[in-house]
């Protein structure tokens, strides 16, 4: 399929502020509802929850701390000399009433919005428990590099017991920070998972919603739903949480470690900067083609995915026509196509990486480069030198994410196209949005054409309709005028290929392309029996009691089958099974187990326990011999229902009252049943 293309440009190659914009308008959906959605407005919220998080544990650090002083002062000035009186200061100064007001502000902000937001707060409870979490990591890091700082200057001025105090207290803020980091990494799972449970369960409900998947199916918008439902939406939530809290912790690094540079060397700091936006802006050059291949590569895999799972639901067919060449040749037509883009995504990423493995390296050596000659001066400690080392490598790997990251983050931007254009497909086809931003004429070329008008009352009747394929290239039939009466029957005929079963299709509002009008009842008083019967995934009570899943005993589905002649089907393969199992709670794949004539006649069946008003068929009774067609139309008429057929054989005008033969090019012919012939045609 051809890349999908939006307002003139190709979305899949993107990496700029459209698609991070496109991303954000998705991603708020899981945490505002629809009346708060506004990407501002969601940005804001995340500050002021963050800025929330970092004042609580701002509060719970001095908290902490006051109390261990008040309780043994020694312990504090011992292992953290001069930590009480900073903290003083701090408590003195404009960061204790800032903190007050991080924690108040955001307070208030979500309590205006605490009714609108019910229903919201889990996601919101969670992200905040990350983020306090993420700043406590931070926190603990930061002292990591003064612990570390302060030993080694200890073993370079030979100072035996500061080195082993602080040793010690290296160890404790282990011990406290090990549980942190797996309970942040825990929390971030759960939360990634009820984000997916959400978005999941969102798309699923549209992709069903309007019969929007066969639009999908049959108007091939968008290629392979299914695993961009499954697979690629399960990616959106995991990386899309993992790069949140990424960005989020190096904001927090960057505060945290910058002050630290800062104090060290001024000069360093000013390194620092020129090095990650060069770094930045030479991996993005280099590393922008990415994106379009991993989008590449999405839809390659599904194809190729596709494939053998088209093999393996047409095994039969393949096995009776002996077509295992051909269809080899197929497959490994697309694992070719899967295997040439992937050697070019390979050869990006060795490009990628020769700059950022270099990049990398360069970390270690710079700051040394740069430290060295003061120490050498005299002007700072031994321990600096690695706390410089350590701040440096903090705050540039927080500024060079877009570097650390790219390989992940242009698979993520493909991610956010193949999403992004999925998702506002989908609202398009199940009517979920009365217009769908950048939606041109290229994705929709017949949004403005005319549509057949539907109108619901309780009988069919076609008046004046044109009918045309979705694509308008072709008409059907023109002009047809015609009216199902009560207990009517009505038997639609023509060579193939004129376009009877696609009238059926526009009787059922499958097709809308054409005008005129459509009068029909109530679709739940509507079955429709194809030539091809559904089996659902399920037991074989789920097949009778499909579509509406009404509650039947076994007695009542038993009295289906003796009346479609499959009791004996039943009972053979009751007798197969292990005593105390029924065929009622048997899962099989039952359109391996029975024949097509049979699923025909187990669709009449289920025909029986539903007991619709009007019945549409589609060469339903076409596997089945004369006797058996026989039998289950005057089922149909003994019902008094009215029913569309659509058929070839000549016994169908005996079970119908009149005919409609579609002769192609629009044109079309209705006759009494009793006087057509069917060799006219």
């Amino acid at each position: 399929m051809e890349e999908q293309k939006i307002s003139g440009k190709s979305k899949i190659s993107r990496l700029d502020f459209k698609l991070w914009r496109e991303y954000l308008r998705i991603t708020q959906e899981f945490w505002l509802p629809r009346d708060l959605q506004n990407v501002p407005r969601f940005i804001t919220l995340v500050c002021f929850l963050m800025l929330f998080a970092a004042s609580v544990l701002f509060m719970f650090v001095v908290s902490t701390e006051e109390i261990i002083f008040f309780i043994s002062p020694d312990t504090v000035n011992s292992l953290a000399p001069g930590l009480n009186a900073w903290v003083g200061e701090l408590l003195r100064s404009w960061v204790a009433p800032a903190a007050t007001a991080g924690f108040l502000i955001p307070l208030i902000i979500f309590a205006v919005y605490s009714k609108k937001l019910k229903g919201y707060f889990v996601p919101w409870f969670i992200l905040g428990t990350l983020l306090f979490l993420s700043l406590a990591v931070s926190g603990l890091n930061v002292t990591i590099s003064y612990v570390s700082r302060f030993f080694q200057t200890a073993l370079a001025s030979k100072d035996a017991p500061t080195y082993w105090r602080f040793l010690y207290v290296y160890f404790g803020v282990f011990v406290v920070g090990t549980p942190l980091v797996v309970i942040y990494s825990y929390i971030r799972q759960k939360l990634g998972l009820f984000w997916r449970d959400w978005i999941t369960t969102s798309f699923m409900d549209h992709y069903l919603k309007n019969r929007a998947y066969y639009e999908l199916t049959a108007n091939k918008v968008v290629d392979n739903p299914d695993q961009r439902m499954a697979e690629d939406l399960k990616q959106f939530t995991v990386t899309s949480l993992s790069f949140l809290l990424v960005i989020l912790g190096s904001i927090i690094d960057v505060i945290a470690f910058s002050g630290i540079l800062w104090s060290i060397s001024k000069l360093l700091s000013g390194v620092l900067l020129v090095y990650a936006i060069g770094g930045t802006v030479l991996t993005i050059l280099i590393g922008k083609r990415l994106v379009g291949l991993n989008y590449n590569q999405l839809r390659k895999e599904a194809d190729f995915r596709y494939g053998l799972i088209h093999i393996r639901d047409n095994a039969e067919s393949i096995a009776f026509y002996q077509g295992e060449a051909k269809e080899k040749a197929q497959v490994g037509k697309r694992f070719k196509s899967v295997l040439k883009n992937f050697n070019f995504l390979i050869g990006w990423q060795r490009n990628l990486d020769f700059f950022t493995t270099s990049y990398r390296y360069l970390i270690i050596v710079v700051p040394s480069a740069v430290v060295a000659p003061m120490f050498f001066d005299g002007k700072i400690e031994f321990g600096e030198i690695s706390q410089a080392s350590m701040a440096f490598s903090t705050v540039l790997a927080s500024f060079s994410i877009i570097i650390h990251n790219f390989d992940g983050i242009s698979s993520f931007a493909a991610g956010i196209n193949r999403v992004s254009t999925f998702r506002d497909t989908l609202m398009h086809a199940s009517g979920s949005k009365a217009v769908v931003e950048d939606f041109e004429e290229l994705e929709h070329p017949h949004t403005d054409r005319s549509k057949i008008e539907r109108v619901e009352e309780n009988h069919f009747e076609l008046h004046d309709i044109t009918l045309q394929t979705p694509d308008y290239k072709r008409t059907l039939v023109e002009d047809l005028s015609i009216k199902l009466e009560d207990k009517d029957s009505i038997l639609i005929v023509g060579h193939s290929g004129v376009g009877k079963s696609s009238l059926l299709r526009g009787i059922a509002g499958l097709w809308n392309s054409g005008k005129g009008k459509i009068t029909h009842p109530q679709f739940k008083d509507v079955m429709f029996l194809p030539q091809k019967p559904y089996m659902v995934l399920g037991s074989f009570r789920d097949q009778m009691q499909y579509p509406l899943g009404i509650e039947r005993t076994g007695a009542e589905i038993l009295d289906a089958l003796k009346a479609v002649n499959l009791e004996s089907v039943y009972h053979k393969i009751q007798a197969g099974l292990p005593q105390g199992e029924s065929i009622m709670d048997l899962e099989l794949n039952w359109e391996d187990v029975l024949s097509q004539g049979e699923q025909q006649r187990l669709a009449f069946a289920r025909l029986l326990l539903t007991k619709p008003k009007f019945v549409i068929l589609d060469e339903a009774t076409s596997a089945l011999d004369v006797d058996n067609e026989k039998q289950l139309y005057a089922k149909l008429a003994s019902w008094g229902v009215s029913y569309i057929s659509v058929g070839h054989r000549p016994t169908l005008k005996d079970y119908h009252q009149r005919v409609l033969k579609v002769e192609g090019e629009g044109k079309w012919s209705i006759h009494k049943a009793a006087d057509y012939d069917f060799h006219s045609f």
